[in-house]
């Protein structure tokens, strides 16, 4: 893939809002697990009442398309604990080339592994209080799971440049220091998929993007730019 060098001068801002109007992910309870309740006991982990418009729209990554020359990422950029038996946060979006550490925090052994095409990895089973780190070079989406609890689920999006971010619980997101230009804009959700637009950024004023994220009731995205 190309690298294309962007030079940083007059850079504005891209703001936009995510628009979803109907539940999409499936909530559930952490279950229990046989084979550690001789253990220490690892409370089990709900996910809490709360809006459920705003836990949709806070699961939204938004990237730019296209890799830019541009400085290469150094030490840890994010975790994703393993905290009551569930990864957290459940969804990390970073920049290609950015280190993920994976604490332990639970008084049981966990295993994290992904087997997805832009990063696998199997980081074997360790106990609370370590950790392990892994570096995610090419941008894609990696699925992370543990093998000795199936029910914990993780997902890393791997942006293809400095440019990404999540939008928050009221769907608002923005891209700042963004040079001027035409790019495409994306916005990924786990059960709803790739929605693009294309924004031009101009000097001296911001662009405003907004994404609605509908699916039919066969789950299919409505959105005629949904992309894979």
């Amino acid at each position: 893939m190309a690298i294309v060098a962007v030079a940083c001068v007059h850079a504005e801002r891209i703001v936009g809002t995510v628009v979803i109007k109907k539940k999409l992910t499936k909530r559930r309870v952490t279950a229990e697990v046989p084979m550690y309740q001789r253990g220490p006991a690892v409370e089990l982990s709900a996910d809490q009442p709360e809006d459920p418009m705003a836990f949709e729209r806070s699961r939204v990554a938004v990237y730019l398309e296209g890799r830019f020359k541009q400085a290469a990422q150094t030490g840890v950029a994010a975790k994703m604990e393993q905290t009551n038996r569930r990864f957290s946060p459940e969804t990390l979006v970073i920049q290609a080339g950015s280190k993920v550490s994976f604490p332990n925090n639970d008084p049981i052994f966990h295993n994290v592994f992904s087997l997805s095409g832009p990063k696998s990895f199997d980081l074997g089973n360790y106990a609370r209080g370590e950790t392990r780190v892994v570096t995610f070079p090419e941008p894609g989406i990696v699925y992370v799971n543990c093998h000795l609890h199936p029910n914990m689920t993780g997902t890393i999006v791997v942006a293809p440049n400095q440019w990404n971010t999540q939008a928050d619980r009221d769907g608002r997101f923005a891209l700042a220091d963004v040079p001027p230009g035409k790019y495409t804009i994306v916005a990924w959700h786990k059960a709803a998929g790739f929605f693009r637009e294309t924004v031009t950024v101009a000097a001296g004023s911001d662009q405003h993007v907004e994404f609605l994220i509908p699916i039919d009731e066969s789950g299919r995205a409505l959105e005629s730019k949904r992309g894979e």
